[in-house]
């Protein structure tokens, strides 16, 4: 008898133990299963762990009461049961719920947040609550089962809380790490569903719960049968080549069509990321034909104006412009635009934190960096901070474009980011930044980065594209009037153009950056226009700012 008590002690913490693996890892399904619709914003992170929250103390609470009153182990499996079985329900009913609340909230200030709180309330509150449950449950059984009764409490209340968050860590790493790259958001969940009922079945031998399973498995080839996809693709005139989920991302690889006014039809493929509000990579398809670089220019994209950047240099030749590095690279536009215009001799050191983005770039990107026809290009799976701050090379230009809309990485618009920037380039070279602003042309943004650069670099300038982006130039050196300079250089571009068909996409850019600004032509940046205090290491309000942007478009301007 006592063998059999020890056992059962034992058995039930374990259970605790594996309770603690199922409950963090539906936690950490959570933001993924909303990313390709809400993002991964702060505030997204804000609602998970916030509701969460709520969810484990409504739980505590609840199996707090229901142990006193109904103190039976076969209840606590049933718990276990039915959480797992509606873990196995949220893949099937997740896609139109999210669509719902995407679609019902998108015109709505602050309509990510509530969508993606009213996703959570929707499809996790019932089985996160049920396994919050677990822990209070079996402190109430194995107190009653121990002879010393209140004595020993602390111990039986400390060990259970221990077990129970080691298992939760364990399923944090085992989700993130292992089983969404692996095998993906729906897969993790009915894995965690099979988990769950399979335990809750070793714990009653139920042929009751056995059916529970069979229904998982079920519900697992039903989805299997009938599921289309996360979603569509996420921009106008597009259709869906490929998706995928890695740690950081949810990816989309689209075919698009633009259609000029000619009536002639532009074939491209391009990149998008988690909730769809921008494109990360473009490509032009007919370079495939042509390798003109001109067919690689996106009508006046953001990528097309880190080419003509360090012409704020008096009197510069292409041939001076020999290597980049581009931090956010996603699937390789700007590097390859670099390399058709400044050569394939260029050495360019590309970085892009998700190595799933990098291989998708490489199948569906024509991506260069492992052909040898271009030996000095590199890519590197890596933050884009810890990379230049462990990397010696130097660099003619050093681009930043590893922004994820709506939000920026604080780390990455800051006077010590910056400064490390600095020290990475050529005694001529150029930082440049991808500085997003919504279609109003609130400049809130760009006149942070703007004000945070002019802290380190000597001169800053600005050129509006022919869209809403800014790209903001730091320039390691003075170089007086760079306006002038950069006109004159585009009137000896259109001289080396006649003699260099390659280099009349950096004419294009040139004209394009004095003529066709939405905002207006090139210019200096100066600090009577800096609105900001540097943003630093320590205080950085991006997420703040970019909120104040977004309530400003959602009401009107107003």
């Amino acid at each position: 008898m006592h063998a059999s008590s020890t056992w059962n002690e034992r058995f039930l913490l374990l259970v605790v133990f594996l309770s603690g693996v199922g409950t963090l890892g539906i936690e950490m399904v959570m933001p993924r299963l909303m990313a390709p619709f809400f993002g991964t914003s702060q505030p997204i992170w804000a609602v998970v762990i916030g509701m969460t929250l709520a969810y484990l103390a409504a739980g505590y609470w609840l199996g707090g009461r229901l142990a006193d009153r109904r103190p039976d182990e076969r209840l606590l499996f049933w718990l276990i049961a039915w959480a797992g079985f509606l873990c196995a329900i949220i893949p099937l009913i997740a896609r139109p719920v999210l669509l719902w609340a995407q679609m019902g909230l998108r015109h709505v200030a602050a309509g990510s947040f509530l969508g993606a709180l009213i996703v959570v309330v929707l499809l996790f509150a019932a089985p996160v609550t049920m396994m919050a449950m677990v822990g209070p449950f079996a402190i109430r059984l194995q107190l009653r089962r121990m002879a010393a009764g209140i004595e020993v409490a602390g111990r039986t209340v400390g060990t259970i809380s221990a077990l129970s968050t080691v298992g939760s860590i364990l399923g944090t790493f085992l989700t993130v790490l292992l089983f969404i790259p692996l095998i993906g958001t729906s897969a993790t969940l009915f894995l965690f569903a099979a988990f769950l009922v399979g335990l809750a079945l070793v714990g009653l031998r139920d042929w009751r719960v056995g059916l529970l399973l069979l229904a998982v498995a079920g519900l697992f080839v039903l989805h299997g049968r009938f599921d289309s996809g996360i979603k569509s693709a996420d921009c106008r005139g597009c259709r869906l080549v490929a998706e995928a989920e890695s740690s950081y991302n949810y990816i989309q690889v689209a075919d698009q069509e633009v259609h000029y006014h000619d009536g002639t039809i532009d074939q491209r493929r391009v990149l998008i990321l988690n909730e769809g509000q921008a494109i990360h990579s473009v490509y032009r398809l007919k370079f495939r034909a042509t390798g003109d670089p001109l067919d690689l220019l996106t009508d006046g994209g953001p990528w097309d104006y880190f080419a003509v950047a360090p012409y704020f240099y008096p009197a510069l030749h292409p041939d001076e412009v020999q290597s980049m590095a581009m931090l956010g690279s996603a699937a390789g536009s700007i590097p390859k635009q670099f390399l058709a215009i400044y050569g394939p001799e260029t050495r360019i050191d590309a970085v892009e934190i998700d190595p799933v983005i990098i291989a998708k770039g490489r199948q569906y990107f024509d991506l260069e960096d492992l052909d040898p026809a271009f030996p000095n290009y590199q890519t590197y799976a890596q933050d884009a901070r810890y990379w230049l701050a462990t990397n010696e090379g130097r660099y003619d230009v050093i681009g930043m474009d590893a922004y994820h809309q709506p939000y920026i990485p604080f780390h990455l618009t800051t006077v010590e980011f910056f400064q490390q920037v600095r020290e990475r380039l050529t005694p001529r070279g150029v930082a440049v930044v991808n500085a997003g602003r919504p279609a109003s042309g609130d400049d809130r943004l760009v006149n942070a980065l703007a004000s945070t650069m002019l802290a380190v670099f000597p001169e800053v300038y600005i050129i509006d594209t022919r869209f809403s982006n800014a790209i903001l130039v730091g320039v390691n050196q003075p170089v007086g009037d760079g306006v002038a300079n950069f006109v004159h250089n585009s009137a000896n571009m259109a001289i080396l153009a006649a003699e260099e068909p390659r280099y009349r996409a950096l004419q294009l850019v040139m004209y394009w950056s004095l003529n066709e600004g939405r905002f207006g032509p090139v210019r200096p940046f100066s600090p009577a226009e800096a609105r900001f205090a540097p943003f630093t290491d320590d205080w950085a309000p991006v997420e703040w700012l970019i909120d104040g942007l977004i309530f400003r478009e959602a009401v009107g301007g107003f």
